[in-house]
């Protein structure tokens, strides 16, 4: 996972998912649910109220969640209560910090719907926040040697596009700074709205690989990668280092990554080839990246769609707690797809992603990228139908 700004990692110990998922799904009960249901008050008592209404995640995987955080949330001691005095138990905490980011609603609102006041929800927020980053930090990270295979394997079969190791792409967390704030103009992007970069890896399964967040919007695709931990791995020769594959006719392929042309052409991550009249081996080459780079701009969206908190325009966010929270909606995603999670097929999706920003292309081209290149572009001609 590249830097996330702000944010300070522990070590911790391994943690099996599939076993802790299944325990989870023995501890709070229903019981829990019946009691916390009750409390539900304002717009959200309009509605049928179904857990998965509620929270867009299935009962499962709410009970991991909390088996995550139930330690760090037990182990600190609190005085959060509802209005009636009652303290908040583990899942009452974990419901109202996935409540406040999924919806993306007002403390006030949240706090109203549940029946607490609005410092009681910033409050069980950052706490939640903090364990999240505390013991769900194996859920993002970069693949194992069996995973990549598969990873290889699924773009090679879906898109043609062999020994190719992910897709990365950017967006922008709008914000609302104040014009008092001297700092607020290096936030301002080339679109003329605040905002705060994430840029992330993606694999086919549309999970986050690796992620860099907290940088200011005024700074393109180019400089956030080179302050990337994963960018330094790779100029290195530790990271996309695996075994080069034959293909026909003499020609090879290393590890590699694709990106749009908002990214340079490195030696390790391959963009469209630019201009018009293109040959048609090359508008080939471009037509696969594009196909398979949809899989970002997928993974992006949905981000947004299900942790609404980073889908509009944050009022005044504090600027050093946005990484954090970024992080852990990225982290919140994954496990969603790691644990297969049911409610995930049901919602309706949008595909778009930043459609009002213009794409700003790199001209930046690395001899050995355009080489790779090159020979991918012929590869793939060669698969053409006469």
């Amino acid at each position: 996972m590249g830097p996330v700004r702000g944010f300070k990692k522990r070590k911790r110990g391994k943690t099996n998912v599939a076993a802790s998922a299944s325990t989870a799904a023995g501890q709070g009960g229903d019981d829990w649910w019946v009691d916390f249901s009750r409390r539900i008050t304002g717009h959200l008592s309009e509605e049928p109220r179904k857990f998965e209404s509620v929270f867009k995640i299935s009962r499962k995987t709410f009970d991991y969640i909390c088996s995550l955080v139930r330690d760090d949330l037990m182990g600190k001691t609190s005085n959060f209560a509802f209005a009636d005095g009652k303290f908040l138990s583990v899942e009452d905490q974990v419901a109202v910090a996935l409540r406040r980011l999924s919806s993306g609603e007002s403390l006030l609102n949240v706090g109203v719907s549940f029946g607490m006041n609005q410092s009681t929800v910033a409050q069980v927020t950052w706490r939640f926040v903090e364990a999240m980053e505390e013991r769900a930090l194996h859920h993002l990270k970069w693949p194992t040697t069996q995973e990549m295979k598969d990873i290889k394997s699924k773009f090679e079969k879906i898109w043609g596009l062999p020994n190719c190791c992910g897709v990365i792409d950017a967006t922008h967390i709008m914000m609302c700074l104040s014009t008092v704030d001297s700092s607020s103009k290096i936030w301002v992007d080339h679109e003329n709205n605040h905002s705060m970069v994430l840029q992330a890896i993606i694999d086919p399964d549309m999970r986050f690989r690796d992620i860099v967040t907290g940088w200011p919007g005024s700074m393109n695709e180019l400089p956030v990668l080179r302050s990337s931990g994963f960018f330094k791995m790779c100029e290195k020769g530790a990271r996309l280092d695996g075994d080069t594959v034959e293909l026909p006719k003499g020609l090879e392929s290393r590890e590699y990554i694709i990106g749009d042309s908002d990214f340079p052409l490195l030696p390790w991550l391959l963009t469209p080839y630019q201009g018009k009249d293109l040959s048609d081996a090359k508008t080939e080459f471009n037509k696969r990246l594009s196909a398979a780079g949809v899989v970002a701009q997928r993974a992006l969206a949905r981000l947004k769609a299900m942790w609404k908190i980073i889908q509009g325009v944050m009022w005044r966010p504090d600027k050093h707690r946005l990484p954090r929270i970024i992080l852990v909606c990225c982290l919140l995603q994954n496990i969603i797809i790691d644990l297969d999670d049911e409610v995930r097929h049901e919602m309706p999706w949008s595909h778009e992603l930043d459609t009002s920003y213009k794409q700003q292309l790199c001209d930046m081209a690395d001899n050995n990228g355009v080489t790779l290149r090159d020979q991918l572009s012929q590869y793939l001609s060669c698969r053409l139908p006469p």
